[in-house]
């Protein structure tokens, strides 16, 4: 099968665009840089040179497939950063995709589409979006899967959710990264002590998903994707640290406490001339202590899907290297 792919220089985007090739498929790429142009071959799939912006149906050419990773996922940023990206970015896709003739388009989504600040425990895909969630990630994301899920017409143009937890594994360039460089800096702090419950994806059973709803799956649905079982952010963590060999310290501050931080944190970049990033945000503080826990029962029966990467073996895999 022919497939295009969007964000294939970044965690995801790359190892769908490795897995896609892997199997076989004839793959090509959104590419940006001569740099990325590199990166993609390197993973077995040809370069188009394009943006979020300037796509167009000829530059998806014969694919009969799209997956959209591309997003924009930094927790700081002038609001107008996530809505160009992950909304408008969305919308693109979809009318280059429909223009190509394109039969099956597969969305990256996130739980953190129906994030607004609460728990999430026990929750399935019937749980409400949070297309106005006053974190910008949070509710662009949702009105980008409401775009996608609408765009949807069944035996024509397929659109397909899929919405991974906590993303890990091989390849990360964000969440393990930033665990050791803050614990390496004597910066890292538990939130809550990290008892929070929360399901997880490895990235091999993220391409796995994707893999199936090439071929499987219903058009306007949504589907969560997820490891099996369920562990404490404090669990996940330190496994993910202890990869690189690295012990994480007690040192725990309460939720509340955290939230306001943050908030006043953001607060302080907003009013002041400070560079950079704040070291905490609201949205950052709330991740760490709200629970995220999930079912995958749909993805199970409609997509035909199953871990094919343990947690255990996932870790014991970033050990390794």
């Amino acid at each position: 099968m022919q497939v295009f792919v969007t964000g294939a220089s970044g965690f995801v985007g790359g190892a769908a665009v490795r897995a896609l090739a892997d199997a076989g498929h004839e793959v090509r790429a959104m590419s940006r840089t001569d740099k990325s142009d590199g990166v993609i071959r390197a993973l077995g799939a040809e370069p188009v040179r394009c943006d979020l912006e300037s796509v167009t149906g000829a530059h998806v050419g014969a694919a009969e497939a799209v997956v959209h990773c591309a997003a924009f996922v930094e927790q700081w940023g002038p609001r107008e950063a996530w809505r160009k990206a992950n909304v408008e970015g969305a919308a693109a896709m979809l009318k280059a995709a429909r223009a190509a003739g394109v039969k099956r388009f597969i969305h990256i989504g996130t739980e953190a589409a129906l994030f607004r600040g609460q728990h999430l425990r026990g929750v399935d895909e019937t749980y409400p979006l949070a297309p106005n969630s006053p974190y910008p990630y949070s509710a662009t994301k949702a009105q980008a899967e409401l775009l996608v899920r609408a765009a949807n017409e069944t035996g024509v143009f397929e659109t397909i959710v899929l919405r991974p937890r906590f993303i890990w594994g091989p390849g990360d360039t964000t969440l393990l990264p930033t665990i050791e460089a803050m614990a390496r800096a004597g910066r890292f702090m538990w939130v809550a002590h990290g008892a929070a419950r929360t399901s997880t994806t490895h990235i091999d059973n993220l391409t796995h998903a994707i893999m199936l709803a090439l071929t499987r799956g219903f058009g306007g649905q949504a589907y969560f994707i997820l490891d099996d079982g369920v562990r404490t952010m404090r669990e996940m963590i330190s496994g993910m640290a202890a990869s690189r060999g690295l012990k994480l310290p007690d040192k725990s501050v309460p939720a509340w406490l955290a939230d306001m931080l943050g908030a006043a944190c953001e607060a302080a970049w907003r009013l002041l001339p400070l560079q950079g990033a704040p070291p905490l945000t609201r949205f950052g503080a709330m991740i760490m202590s709200r629970e995220a826990v999930l079912k995958d029962d749909k993805a199970r029966m409609e997509l035909g899907y199953a871990p094919v990467v343990t947690v255990d073996a996932g870790l014991l895999e970033l050990k390794r290297g």
